[in-house]
Formats: structure tokens, sequence, C-alpha cells
């Protein structure tokens, strides 16, 4: 058997435009939307200015955030996976934030060689099958390790898209993908801080890296993700990894099983399921702050690991904490950008509220969703002695099998590059994504 190493660079080398399935071109275009929103939106948080003026990086041939300002390609990576990550508003599948990652280490590698959108497109799916191929592996929960996966899977994912850009050849794509490994990394207790993002900008980084030193001549093993003492087996939380078991990527296409969830609100995506059930109980049965006396929220033990911050003081602490959510599901009736702030968090109906709310968890898992429960629920009492119940949410809105309109997915676009202040009109740069297999990275990134 060829090892899985060398079987993903040669799966990553052969793969070229005119194999892809179109639904397969639309979900890594809807990838390169979302990110890219995503990115204008967070461009302004402290951890990108920080991140930027530490690294200063010089001039170059990638735009930073979708700005004048330009860099070379590897900084431009990091700072902009760095901001697409910021406000945790970004896609979700594979138990990770695989567009975070691919998207900004495409772009900027492709801006310094000339790439067209449909070699980005094309990177983008080699990258997405390879942290596919990992993720099948392992049944195992790395968040319960401590291991955060976009860091982890998305270091790996980057080197595979690169190389393709790159055009390496199967030994050197094997050799990129084994760098990629190497520098995989996240931790989840630095969730809700700003290193939780430098975690997705590191990787794309690393991407850009891995693929440039492979065809360089830098050397790595070919067997480094399924060796014994390799990427798969260092990371398993229980040690029961599928190390020998033959490859699928090549053989079936996990971008159309798995697809991306488009996020609807700027939270950990643990929280989504129990926010959708949370605005449609108010909807239909409008309660005010004062009149609650307790909320109940029934999720998985997993995800209330995740949820680590149950009272925030700040807009980034408050994106992983569920008490958060249901407060602002009930004092402002959604959950967005505009409640996200150092402020609103801090109002004394918000520090009240988050104080009633209790986590009820279960053991018992959705087996095509590893980690959550089969379904969340939330349970309103109000001081009066009436209990409301919510009707449970086994899928997120966005969900791949619940997704967002056309209309929605522009609206948060538009929404994100208002948030961003862009000086690209959104239906500009809309309609030029909308149109990626037809343009080039440079035509992309313009600012006229």
């Amino acid at each position: 058997m060829t090892t899985l190493t060398k079987h993903l660079g040669r799966f990553v080398a052969d793969l070229s435009p005119n194999r892809l399935p179109d639904e397969a071109t639309r979900i890594a275009r809807m990838g390169f939307i979302d990110t890219i929103g995503t990115m204008i939106a967070g461009r302004d948080e402290d951890c990108v200015r920080i991140l930027t003026e530490t690294l200063a990086p010089g001039d170059g041939p990638a735009t930073l955030t979708f700005t004048d300002r330009k860099a070379p390609a590897p900084d431009a990576a990091w700072i902009n996976g760095t901001a697409a990550h910021a406000l945790d508003y970004d896609d979700v599948a594979l138990r990770g934030h695989p567009s975070t990652v691919l998207v900004p280490a495409i772009l900027a590698e492709a801006e310094h060689l000339g790439s067209s959108g449909a070699d980005m497109i094309t990177a983008y799916i080699a990258g997405y099958e390879v942290w596919a191929e990992l993720f099948v592996r392992d049944s195992g929960l790395l968040h319960q390790k401590g291991w955060h996966p976009t860091g982890l899977y998305g270091a790996v994912g980057a080197a595979a898209a690169c190389a393709k850009l790159r055009k390496l050849d199967a030994e050197k794509s094997a050799i990129a993908i084994a760098l990629g490994a190497s520098q995989a990394a996240g931790i989840m207790s630095n969730f809700g801080t700003m290193t939780k993002p430098f975690h997705a900008g590191k990787s794309a980084h690393a991407g850009i890296m891995a693929a440039r030193l492979a065809e360089a001549g830098f050397t790595a093993n070919t067997d480094a993700l399924e060796h014994p003492q390799g990427f798969l087996h260092a990371i398993s939380p229980t040690g029961t990894e599928d190390r020998t078991s033959e490859p699928k990527a090549g053989q079936e296409w996990a971008i159309l099983k798995q697809g991306l969830g488009i996020k609807k609100y700027p939270t950990c995506y643990c929280t989504h399921r129990a926010i959708d059930c949370m605005l449609d109980l108010v909807q239909a049965s409008p309660i005010k702050a004062e009149q609650v006396d307790k909320i109940t929220v029934n999720i998985s033990d997993y995800f209330s690991t995740v949820l680590r911050n149950h009272q925030p003081e700040t807009g980034l602490a408050a994106k992983f904490s569920m008490e958060f959510c249901m407060a602002s599901g009930i004092v402002a009736q959604r959950v967005g950008l505009r409640e996200l702030t150092d402020a609103f968090v801090q109002r004394p109906d918000i520090q009240a509220l988050m104080r009633k709310v209790e986590i009820v968890t279960t053991t018992e898992h959705d087996p095509e969703l590893p980690g959550a429960a089969p379904q969340d629920q939330v349970t309103v009492r109000l001081l009066d002695g009436r209990t409301i119940a919510g009707t449970p949410v086994a899928r997120a809105t966005g969900h791949p099998t619940r997704p967002l309109t056309d209309r929605q997915i522009f609206e948060k676009f538009a929404d994100c590059l208002d948030v961003g202040h862009s000086s690209i009109p959104a239906e500009t740069l809309f309609n030029r994504l909308s149109a990626l297999q037809s343009i080039t990275a440079r035509e992309l990134t313009a600012q006229a």
C-alpha cells in the first residue's frame, strides 16, 4: 500500500480544474465569499493590528485584508487568516474552520504567483480534501484533548492547497504536507482570546512556507502522517486513529458530503443551535429580562467544555459563552456583531441575566455531528411561574442541510463589509467572487 502521505501528495499533484464537480466548485466559491467577508469585518480588531505592527511586513505582492497595503505573501496569509477568524464568524466544517485557513493562504500566494481564480478553487478543494482525509481517521474529539482542530488540520490542508497552487509534483507535494504537519499547533485553553484567531493565521502562513520549502528542496519524511510517531498518532485523543486504511481522497469527494456550514451568528458554533431555539422562542412568546427567573439550556458535555466563559466581560470572551448568547437573545432578540462589543456585554441587564442561565449536559451524541447532542433546547421559567420551552433544534441555521438563502448570504457579506468600512462596494466584490473562475487573484483584490 502507498503510504497515506504519499497518496495525498499524488492526489494533490494530479488534481485539475476539469476534474472538479460543479457542486464542489460552488461550495469552494462560497468558502471564498464567506471568508473574505469575515476577513474584512475583522480587519480592525486589536489582534490584527497588534500582529501587523509586530510583524511589520515590508512591501510585497499580496494584499492585506483587501486594503491598498501590500506585504509578502507569508505575512499576508498570517495577518489575513487572523482577521478572517477574529470575529469567529467564518464558516465551519470538519470539526474546525477550513476556509479561514485555506482562503488566506491561497489568496496571498495566488497574488504572488499571478494565479487564476480556477487555480485558486482547485487549490481550495485540494486543501479541503486533505483536511477531510485526516478528519475521518480519528473519531476522538480533539477539543476534549485540548487541541484546536483548525490549527492542527489547517496547517496540513493549507500546505496541500499551496502545493497545488505552485503545481508541485507528487513527491514535493507529499513533502509539503509533511512540513505542514510539523507546523500544526493550537490549544483550547486560549479560546476567547486573540490567540484563537492567531491559530488560523499561523496555519495559513505555515501552508505557504511548507510548499515553498518543499519546492526549494527542503526534506521531510513522506510517511509523516501515518508513522507510529507521526501526525495522526501524536494528536489522537485516544490513540485509536486509523493509520492503515486505503485513503478516500481521489475516490470520493468529501466536500460534497461534508459541505460548509455558513455561520448566522458571530459566536462559537457550539452556541448556534441554542441561539436558534432561543430566538424562535422569544419570537413566538415575547418576554423581557425582568420577567425571567431561570434559563435552562440542554447541550452536550462536549459543547459545554468548549463554551468555557460563563460570566464574560468582553465581546471576545462572550463568543464562547452560552450564558451571554441566551441573555443577548432575550435582551436584543438577536446575537450579532453589534452585540459582541465590550459595552453591550458589560451592560447590567446582560450581566444579571447571564447569572440566571443553567447549563444541563448530556453524554448522548449525534453520530452525524461528533460532540453534539442529538438536539439542543432552551427553556425559560418566568417569575410568574410559567415555563416556556423552545422547540429543540438538531441542525443550526446555516448548516448544509439548512442553508442560508442567497439573500441571507449576500446580507451577511454586505454587513461584514460595512463593519470593516470597505472601500470596495459589497456588490462589486460579491460579483467578482461569484465569477471567481473567470478572473485572476489580482483582479479580485483590485481596489478600483
